[in-house]
This record gives C-alpha cells, structure tokens and sequence, in this order.
C-alpha cells in the first residue's frame, strides 16, 4: 500500500478551513498535479457533436483533449501529432474531420475520427517501427456519457463515472437530463481561486443579503431554512395574507429566478403556474402549499408533453428520486434543476488567483426541433450587465472575498456545521486525493455529496 503523502494547510477541522488553499501557490501546484489528472470533468455537450467527424477541444491546466464522433460512437483523444507533439486543432476550437482528418499543421500527418494515422509525409524517411500502426494512433483518452455531456479522465484506473455520481446518476436520469439542449453559454475570467468561486454556489445561506429580490419575495421562505422563521405553523407561508396572495407571492419568486437566471426557473413553466394562482386549495395551510406545488409540478409536465418535449414526471421525481435545487458534480460542475429545466455552472482554474466560470441554461425541446447547438462561449467581464442579475450578483462577492483571503489574521474561513457542510466536505475529498487515498475511499466520500446543498458537515471516512 502506498505511503499516503503529507498535505499542506490541510483541513483538520472540519468547520474551518485554512486560508492559503485558496491562494498559495505550492498549494494550487500540488491541485494541478495530483487531483486534476485523476478525476471526471465535464468536457463538452453531446449535442455539440451530433454528426460523423464532428469534433470539440477541450482544455484544462495545459491539457488538451479532442472530443470525436466517430462511426462507433464518440470517444476522446490527447490532443498531440505523434510526430512531433503539435496539437492537430491548429488553433480551432471545434469542426468537423470527415473526409480529411485531423492535419497536423506542421508537416501534414494525418489521423481519422477512429484515431487511426492515414497518412505520413516521406514515410520512406521513417524506420518501420517509428510508423507501427498501434504506436502511431492517437492516444485514447478515457471518456463517459453522462446527463448529456462528455466526461473526461486522465487517470485510467479511477473508478467509472457512473460509480461516483451514484444515486444522483438516477435522479438526474429521470429528469431526462440527457435530453435537455443548451439555450446559451457565458463565460468569464474571475479574480479568485476556482474553489472560492465554487463555494458561492453550495449554499442558499447567502440568499437574503445577495439577492435581496428573492429574500424581499418570500421571506418567510427563506428564513424558515435559515432564521427559524415557519410563521408559527410549520410551513414557509405569510399568515397575515390570504393563501392566494401566498401563491401569488410564489409565482412572482418564479418569476424572479426566470429573469434573474435568464433560464433554470423557465419562463415557459412560470406561465403554466401563473394559470394556477387562483385555484380550490385545502383549508388547511400546510395542505394547501403542498397542494399546490403538486399540482405545478404536474401542469408543467402535462403542458410539456402537450408540446412534444421529453418532459420528466416531476412529481414522481419528488417523490421516488429527489434532487436538490443544486447538485455538485465532483470536482467543478453544478447542475441547478427547477421544476422542466436547469442551469448548469463549470468552473476551471487557471492559477491560483484565477479561474474560468461558464454558465449554460439547459432546457427541454420537442424533438426535431432542437435549437442549433451552442458551440462557442461568449466571454464577458465579470461585471458586464450582459450576465443575468442572480450571477451578477454573485460576481459582485467573488473578486472582493479573494482579496479578503489575504486580510491579516484572518487565518480560515468559519462554517456552519448543519447548512455549509458541502464546502467543508468537497475539500476533504480534495485533500484525500493529495494525500493518494485509496480510490474506494475517494469513491465512497465523493458519492456523498449528492443532495448535500446546504447540508451538514458528513463523516467522509478518509
């Protein structure tokens, strides 16, 4: 068994965690090394590689991955002419190869879809066992499917994807997850480390002073998950006003999500709850709510079938394979489900004060008529009005946090144990990964940060 490796500034207590993760450099290289080679990250969608010799290029910490649809099926390759090393995409991001292949750019070799070399310039100037064709082929990368997007691994004996998203794999299966089609994608460069820019999303906690809108709706909402607000019945509604103003109140928070995320709470099933404000409810409260958000979660699905989507049975959903309303994929993707539709977040770094943050809102379409798929990020400054208000907002804290890292005496960040566990959580698992813990530990811990937004700090066995 190997000699596990000692961690700097690793986290010993689990509800607080040291300050110099998110900014020393020794700390962010031991991250490139030993944690980034060896985990699943999500490299594209598989809408964006629909036909025969389609192709993207994914990148991550000087890695370069050429995702490929070949005539058995996709799969991933190292991004380098086994010439000489060039990379084959010579500049471009995505295309299509049918016909010509991947060219390297600096004398011409050529390679397939299936990875296959089909062409050496002056072959007579190469000993025979330089052009074996086995050595010659480009190397495979390790790849899955999954909630229709295209993992990548570097590490061929990790456990399997699937394995490690473990039940979360069947909720997000039954969301049809792998049907939804992105509307759009941003992207901007953040002045933070990737983990901070992450932490943001794995609570709500931050609701009431970040996005005052959402808080300012439905207070009650909102302070009975985190200010022991139940309005003295046990459930998140206003006493003081009539249940159908609560409904009301419901919708226009809908509302809020659809404009302020341009997508996730989609605007197509606010209309469908708009038809349901004034609707027979039971006298009692409590009922009466859980009625309701029933009978949305059945509309929304009715009138998406009505309309040819692929439509998730949401409330056999809510009822058989829960998700929450933000499920972490280890090590950087997000997925936000509301009621049809989702946001889905991927964050990469590029330094130890830098990261990228793409956004995409993902939702359901009938089938054949698919918008055509997103294929380039547009890049935005972080501040940019052109970004929907919710992340925005959340940009506002990202840059401003990191520069608050390096405060003198602030030596680690203070969580909760009961709502913040996924921060405290994740970066346990990060730290089994420098110290080379076993892959079925890693894989047992990171299985447990499904359904673990605003959740409590878990014992992770590592």
């Amino acid at each position: 068994m190997a000699k596990a490796r000692n961690v700097p500034f690793e986290v010993e207590d689990p509800e607080r965690i040291p300050t110099p993760r998110y900014y020393d450099a020794d700390f962010y290289q031991r991250e490139v090394e030993q944690l980034w080679p060896h985990v699943w990250q999500m490299a594209c969608r598989v809408e964006q590689i629909p036909e025969i010799g389609d192709w993207i290029e994914y990148s991550n910490l000087g890695k370069s991955v050429i995702i490929v649809r070949g005539k058995d099926g996709i799969k991933a390759f190292h991004n380098a002419c086994r010439h000489r090393g060039v990379p084959l995409t010579d500049g471009a991001s995505h295309g299509n190869c049918k016909g010509k292949g991947f060219i390297c750019p600096f004398h011409g070799w050529r390679w397939n879809s299936e990875g296959k070399n089909s062409f050496v310039y002056g072959r007579h100037l190469f000993s025979k066992r330089q052009l074996d064709e086995a050595d010659l082929a480009l190397r495979p990368c390790r790849s899955e499917i999954a909630i229709g997007c295209v993992f990548i691994n570097f590490d061929d004996e990790a456990t399997s994807l699937r394995d490690q998203l473990g039940p979360l794999a069947v909720g997000l299966d039954a969301y049809h997850a792998d049907k939804m089609r992105a509307e759009w994608c941003f992207g901007t460069i953040l002045p933070a480390n990737w983990k901070v820019a992450m932490e943001a999303f794995m609570e709500g906690y931050h609701v009431m002073r970040t996005h005052p809108q959402l808080q300012q709706k439905v207070p009650i909402l909102y302070n009975s998950m985190y200010g022991m607000d139940t309005g003295g019945i046990g459930v998140p509604i206003n006493i003081h006003r009539s249940m159908k103003e609560n409904i009301e109140d419901q919708v226009e928070h809908m509302q809020l999500l659809s404009d302020g995320m341009a997508g996730m709470c989609h605007a197509k099933d606010v209309a469908v709850a708009r038809t349901l404000i004034d609707v027979d409810l039971p006298d009692d409260p409590q009922q009466a709510i859980m009625h309701w958000f029933g009978m949305v979660n059945h509309c929304v699905t009715e009138a998406a079938r009505v309309r040819g989507e692929p439509a998730p049975d949401l409330n056999r959903i809510a009822m058989e394979t829960p998700v929450k309303a933000v499920e972490f994929i280890f090590p950087n993707y997000f997925l936000l489900p509301f009621l049809s539709s989702m946001a889905a977040y991927r964050i990469r770094p590029l330094g130890p004060e830098s990261c990228m943050f793409e956004l995409w809102s993902l939702t359901h379409f009938p089938e054949g008529q698919e918008p055509p798929p997103v294929m380039e990020t547009i890049m935005l400054p972080h501040d940019s009005d052109r970004f929907p208000q919710i992340p925005r907002q959340d940009y506002s804290n990202i840059p401003i946090q990191q520069k608050g890292l390096h405060a003198e005496g602030f030596d680690f960040m203070r969580l909760s144990k009961d709502i913040e566990g996924l921060i405290s959580n994740y970066q346990r698992i990060i730290d089994g990964y420098l110290k080379g813990a076993p892959n079925e530990r890693l894989l047992a811990a990171t299985q447990k940060l499904a359904g673990n937004f605003d959740g409590p700090i878990l014992d992770l066995g590592l």
